[in-house]
């Protein structure tokens, strides 16, 4: 039987819409860039790219042209797309084959220019979607596509508002069922059935092919802080070589560190978030580090206001981690440090921009960023914090809800 809570949650599940007017607005901004850079109409093949401009993700393949309605074309599942999707324009299909000649029919030409998601689309199969529709030319679209992506609109912000309160309440959960003697796994999987039945969708979506999505890294004690993982395989308490990700099999302890960096999604909205965990207490050397990690996550959404470089929120965080002597730790061992401390994030767990060295780019209004200052002392233990925030008009504010604090257990 499902608490009344959980009714609540799947009542809210079964309604979800992405609004009309979000999907007009939408494929207005598309289309302006489209205009902008002669480009006469987008193909668009991924998934999550095809669900941001029509409101579904059935199997399909969304056609916009840089003036005039777009065009969704389903081969599968043809019923729920048009429940789904608020385009006008939905043609059920039995084969990619049909669409030049309804392209042709609904236009009265095929687009002399085409846009694809260059940055994803296997080259085999863009080598069939070229010979297949024959434009003139065919150009990278996708810097298009992730720009018009990556300024939210107030409804998506508050979509991931709505994955915030999930995870609020996972990371309430995980602080009654931590023990030791449970592996990271144990521990990880409990969290994880309690946040399905609350609504996560499981899948963390990412746009690299050379990246997999995974819900969750809990690492406690040494496991946080080691560069190779071949140790700790070799101890029986790492994760899998071939998948270097996640919880391992090593048993949580009393008066460690543990490290927990947890992925939601709802409804296709993301969050990406890391808390400080112990059982009974932390040793003061990595409460010392954690709470640090926290004033320097606080100095940097302090700092983060619309027209400030992403470039200069980096270094700023790195200043500041000098301030407290601890440059050396601040964002991995020596040899091994990385040159970011936070990334977009929405549709997709990864996505532009991103606050990293050097980078000259303006932060904007609208956006979203998981923030995440983190240090590792080299085989003893890491310390981190992450939150999603939003730039507003006038500097950022949480969309994050879980506290910015260690949690002893």
């Amino acid at each position: 039987m499902m608490s009344s809570m959980q009714q609540d949650n799947q009542k809210k599940r079964d309604v979800f819409k992405v609004p009309a007017s979000e999907i007009r607005q939408r494929t207005l901004n598309i289309q302006k860039e489209l205009q902008q850079n002669n480009i006469d109409g987008f193909f668009i093949l991924q998934r999550v790219d095809l669900f941001y401009f029509s409101g579904t993700a059935q199997n399909g393949f969304l056609y916009i042209p840089a003036e005039g309605e777009p065009v969704l074309f389903i081969r599968q599942y043809f019923p729920r797309a048009r429940a789904e999707s608020s385009l006008n324009t939905i043609i059920e299909i039995k084969s990619i084959k049909e669409i030049p000649a309804l392209l042709n029919d609904i236009y009265g030409r095929i687009p002399g220019v085409l846009g694809f998601e260059l940055d994803i689309l296997p080259v085999n199969d863009f080598y069939f979607y070229r010979s297949l529709i024959q434009a003139r030319d065919n150009v990278d679209g996708s810097p298009l596509i992730l720009k018009s992506r990556m300024i939210k609109s107030q409804w998506e912000i508050r979509q991931m508002e709505k994955t915030a309160e999930l995870t609020r309440q996972t990371f309430s959960y995980m602080q009654t069922i931590i023990q030791p003697g449970l592996s990271e796994m144990e521990f990880a999987g409990m969290a994880e059935i309690y946040a399905r039945k609350l609504g996560h969708g499981g899948q963390i979506r990412t746009r690299h092919y050379q990246t997999e999505g995974y819900p969750w890294h809990v690492l406690s004690g040494k496991n946080s802080a080691r560069i190779g993982l071949l140790d700790a395989v070799a101890s029986g308490e790492g994760t899998s070589a071939a998948f270097p990700v996640g919880a391992g099999t090593k048993k949580l302890k009393r008066n460690e560190p543990i490290m927990v960096d947890m992925a939601l999604v709802l409804n296709g909205y993301h969050l990406d978030e890391t808390r400080m965990f112990a059982i009974d207490k932390m040793p003061q050397k990595a409460k010392d580090a954690a709470q640090a990690v926290i004033e320097i996550h606080n100095a940097v959404l302090d700092k983060a206001k619309p027209g400030i470089a992403l470039g200069e929120l980096f270094e700023y965080s790195v200043r500041t981690a000098e301030s407290k002597g601890l440059a050396t730790p601040y964002l991995g061992a020596p040899g091994h440090k990385v040159t970011f401390i936070g990334h977009g994030i929405g549709l997709e767990i990864v996505e532009p921009a991103f606050i990293a060295k050097n980078r000259k780019e303006p932060l904007e209004a609208g956006m979203t960023f998981a923030l995440e200052p983190k240090m590792v002392f080299e085989n003893e233990f890491a310390a981190g914090v992450e939150s999603v925030f939003a730039v507003t008009e006038t500097g950022s504010r949480l969309i994050t809800k879980i506290p910015v604090e260690i949690f002893i257990c």
